[in-house]
């Protein structure tokens, strides 16, 4: 088992740390190679994503990665910002399939922003489609306008495109997780989330959705605008089970999601290609204000570690080894400051790893 350790910029060399010190303590073989992307790649190469990079996470059965960034690229021309390597590896690794699971643990029901009874017991599946959509689409660029309100002006413009083949393949990959989730007691729904009042893509997207759906007629299945679906996790999250929707709404709804569970630094994520090759981070950011301080919350990369042996490595067994481990870490009361309150314990990046060893026993 091949695994490319990329962790990238900021607190990401602190976080892939502690996850990379968890799979160690693991009665398996891996081989792991570790190589620069992001901003530390463009320090050392002059580009975020270099050839021996990208060639390592093609030959990989899975990436490992932790985040990219920082204010001082912004200036850069945008391709070679260091976020222009995470949308680089989505491109020609083919990661058409991001899975972003928001969990309320029982021991961090205290730690979100809403009411316990509205998210103690939480367990939703966002995926998001992360190769199409206006991200991806062509044409984009500058030019100046020739029509609209201000004809003579600099515009800019980008193109949200999506083919039936890709609204098809994201559609499957929702409707079977909802399978699965409802073999272990789950609902087994399915809710589409669009603007098809508004946009033709959208349209477009919900009748591909509903026609994919009639082959799933074990699973429910449920239309939602973007806009009211942003409300309703906030008004009333456990309405949810998998919600599915394109790339940019995903990338919004799902950071939302992820402070349902207490904090940000809770939330792994994986994107996978049709071979499950996949690539595995957390769902924040570099954070590049408090890296090198030892404080940043590992738990969302060591889970993310978790969900690359259950996809791509096909060692269920250790996952929910890991998985509950850092049940027992909260059990206990450790917290970093992310998820801290009164009454526990506040600990650093590396004393949470060393936790999370210590409980895997």
């Amino acid at each position: 088992m091949k695994i490319a350790v990329l962790p990238g910029d900021g607190i990401g060399t602190e976080i892939v740390a502690e996850a990379v010190k968890v799979l160690n303590v693991l009665d398996l073989k891996f081989e792991m190679e570790t190589a620069l992307v992001g901003g530390a790649a463009y320090d050392a190469y002059g580009h975020p994503l270099p050839e021996a990079t990208l060639k390592l996470a093609m030959d990989s059965d899975a990436v490992l990665f932790g985040a990219v960034g920082d204010w001082k690229y912004d200036k850069l021309d945008r391709p070679l910002r260091p976020e222009q390597a995470i949308l680089g590896l989505r491109k020609n690794m083919g990661l058409f399939a991001n899975f972003r699971p928001a969990i309320c643990y029982e021991q961090l029901v205290g730690a979100s922003s809403l009411k316990p009874e509205l998210i103690a017991g939480l367990d939703i599946l966002i995926i998001r489609e992360l190769t199409g959509d206006i991200y991806f689409g062509q044409p984009r660029g500058r030019r100046i306008a020739t029509d609209g309100h201000f004809p003579g002006a600099e515009e800019a413009f980008d193109t949200m495109r999506y083919s039936k083949p890709e609204i098809e393949r994201i559609a499957h990959v929702a409707f079977q997780a909802a399978r699965k989730r409802k073999a272990a007691g789950k609902e087994g729904r399915v809710t589409s989330v669009d603007k098809a009042n508004v946009l033709e893509t959208f349209q477009f997207w919900k009748d591909v959705v509903t026609e994919v759906g009639q082959q799933y007629p074990d699973i429910a299945l449920d239309h939602m605008y973007v806009d009211n679906a942003a409300m309703q996790l906030v008004k009333e999250p456990k309405r949810f089970d998998v919600v599915v929707t394109g790339n940019m709404f995903g990338d919004i709804l799902s950071d939302e999601a992820s402070m349902l569970t207490g904090s940000i630094g809770m939330l792994p994520s994986a994107s996978l290609n049709t071979k499950n090759q996949g690539l595995y981070e957390p769902s924040h950011g570099s954070a590049p204000d408090i890296a090198g301080k030892g404080i940043a919350n590992p738990l969302a990369t060591i889970l993310s570690a978790a969900m690359m042996l259950r996809f791509s490595l096909n060692q269920p067994e250790a996952a929910q080894r890991i998985e509950a481990a850092v049940q027992k870490v909260l059990a206990q009361g450790l917290r970093t400051g992310d998820i801290w309150s009164e009454g526990t314990t506040k600990v650093g990046t590396a004393q949470m790893g060393d936790a999370v060893v210590k409980a895997l026993g």
